[in-house]
């Protein structure tokens, strides 16, 4: 089925009665849509642009479990985040997958290291695990070679895990809809429906084929993240939102080569930053900002911000050079941040927030972690709380039965995790050389050819942009290899020549303008500028060390916690020995 026969005939059930309209479809609404699909619920999901646009395609693409925030005293957070991702790199592996975390604790440093290491041991408590680790700075120096010795202190070393966030989403999505839901992107809900004051539906708007529909739903869920306050207008309610954005930088990873997350505090504001190995590049990342920009409009990184991250990374890595000419890309996210009124962005909690107003569920908040239990506090708001039985996962396919020759292990768990049922038949439908991977990439050609054949694709730059990632991985987002691309998905996608050339010119603007490495002209200088020169990233986050002795405080609380809770495991652990 094309994609347009597909949209017309998505669009010819949208009079049917639902049980669940569920508006956004990032990492929210696509787990409710899972969660409530493999329930027998009829579920709608609708997004205005394309599924995982907006925050849930532009993290750090780490699924971690939240240690920084024990600095912060959110220990709720930090439990669930543990939990939840344990829980994750089970039931997805290859989609999941474990990544080691180090931090490189240099003098004037805060916390002092002896509190990170408490904290580490409750860290590890709260995910039912032992695996974390204190190193000398000789031995660090070996882990991580290219970390900058002067000053070190130590390091310490714990388990996280790392995906890709916009594939996760597709994951959720394709297997929400293999259950019997529908998902549409491109498909805007521009005003709520009401009977007797109670949120019945919405009025939707098809921005592919110009139509109309009112769509009418047992219950309705505001999950657009950062935009949740758009629609809580129409009911009159009190803006809750702080959109804060975050950028990276993408380098490639044979420039930057770094075998597990190294985190550090930034030498300017004491801001934790990571450089993260990912797919075959390395993100560093990331900025904490107030973004007053249209939500609307794609962002887009500041030369401060690019400034204020070469300064950290500069700093720590200092016999590597590097400089703006490496990096090979750049993009932005605004993060769905509840405001509770904190004067540095950074400071806010990361909880998410659920609330019923008028009959409208909105779920916002939150970490790409905890989707699980957004969507399930969601649904359980909805009145839906008999979802909780629903069995935690789904099929999976497998591809060893048959493994076509050359196909290695390593690639055949990659695509099984993020194709589900449908790793079989990309396999199947390969053609000759396309189960090899792309030059740059771990992506494989045929990747391309199941995508444009069978994931939603309205334009050229959600097929690279979001289904694979070339756009953020490979120069020029790809565009050397758009002559290969264009014969493997032109067909597939039914477009015709005069189309794939405007396509074609639609991604490469949106590339140069918003995801390209940065003009040298608009960026200051930051191997001389002092850190007050920094701009607005340095700014609002300098902030924070006027309140850095309550932060100091809270970490030696969950300190002391960690220290009994330590304790008191190994006696128990050693009284289960001697018995």
């Amino acid at each position: 089925m094309s994609a347009t026969s597909w949209r017309d005939a998505c669009w010819g059930t949208l009079d049917q009665p639902w049980d669940v309209l569920v508006i956004g479809g990032g990492i929210t609404g696509a787990a409710i849509l899972y969660e409530a699909a493999r329930a027998g619920l009829r579920v709608l999901l609708v997004e205005a642009r394309d599924f995982a646009w907006g925050t849930s395609s532009r993290s750090t693409k780490l699924v971690h479990g939240g240690f920084r925030y024990l600095t912060q005293g959110q220990l709720r957070t930090v439990r669930d985040s543990a939990r939840q991702r344990r829980q994750l790199l089970e039931d997805w592996p290859g989609l999941v997958e474990p990544l080691g975390f180090t931090l490189a604790h240099f003098q004037g440093d805060r916390p002092p290291v002896w509190l990170y290491q408490a904290g580490l041991a409750l860290y590890d408590l709260m995910a039912g695990q032992w695996d974390h680790q204190r190193y000398d700075p000789l031995s660090y120096s070996l882990l991580v070679p290219q970390v900058r010795r002067e000053g070190l202190v130590a390091g310490l070393r714990c388990a996280e895990a790392t995906t890709d966030d916009a594939r996760l989403v597709l994951h959720l999505i394709t297997e929400g809809v293999r259950a019997g839901s529908t998902a549409m992107n491109y498909v805007s809900a521009t005003s709520l429906l009401r009977e007797g004051g109670v949120v019945t539906g919405a009025h939707l708007v098809d921005g592919v084929g110009q139509r109309e529909a009112e769509v009418r739903a047992r219950v309705v869920i505001n999950a657009t993240g950062a935009w949740a306050d758009q629609l809580r207008g129409e009911l009159g309610a009190v803006q809750r939102m702080r959109p804060l954005r975050g950028s990276h930088l993408v380098f490639p990873a044979w420039r930057f080569p770094v075998a597990q997350v190294v985190a550090f505090r930034h030498p300017h504001d004491q801001r934790y930053m990571s450089v993260v190995p990912w797919e075959d590049v390395t993100l560093v990342g990331t900025t904490d900002l107030d973004h007053r920009h249209p939500l609307d409009a794609e962002p887009t990184i500041t030369g401060e911000e690019v400034a204020y991250l070469m300064a950290g990374v500069t700093a720590v890595f200092p016999a590597l050079r590097l400089g703006l000419e490496d990096i090979v890309a750049t993009f932005s996210g605004v993060r769905p941040v509840v405001g509770t009124g904190q004067a540095d962005p950074s400071k806010e909690a990361r909880d998410h927030l659920v609330v019923v107003e008028q009959g409208l569920v909105t779920v916002t908040g939150g970490k790409l972690t905890t989707f699980r239990l957004l969507a399930q506090d969601a649904l359980a708001a909805a009145g839906l709380g008999r979802l909780a039985s629903a069995p935690r996962r789904a099929p999976a396919a497998t591809l060893e039965a048959s493994p076509p020759d050359g196909l290695a292990e390593w690639t055949r768990r990659r695509l099984q995790g993020r194709y589900g049922l449908g790793a079989p038949a990309l396999v199947a439908a390969a053609e000759p050389g396309e189960l090899e991977r792309i030059p740059g990439s771990s992506t494989l050609w045929a990747e391309l050819r199941w995508a444009a054949r069978n994931e939603w694709i309205v334009h050229l730059e959600d097929l690279l942009l979001r289904r694979v990632r070339l756009g953020i991985q490979l120069p020029e987002g790809g565009s050397a290899l758009l002559s290969q691309i264009r014969h493997i998905c032109q067909q597939e996608l039914g477009w015709d020549d005069e189309r794939w050339l405007g396509e074609v010119a639609a991604y490469q603007a949106l590339w140069r303008r918003h995801y390209s490495p940065p003009d040298p002209a608009l960026v200051p200088n930051w191997r001389t500028t002092k850190p007050e020169e920094v701009a607005e990233a340095a700014a609002s986050l300098r902030q924070s060390g006027q309140r850095s002795r309550g932060r100091v405080l809270v970490a030696a609380l969950g300190a002391v916690i960690g220290a009994c809770a330590v304790i008191g495991s190994w006696r128990l652990l050693r009284q289960r020995r001697l018995r």
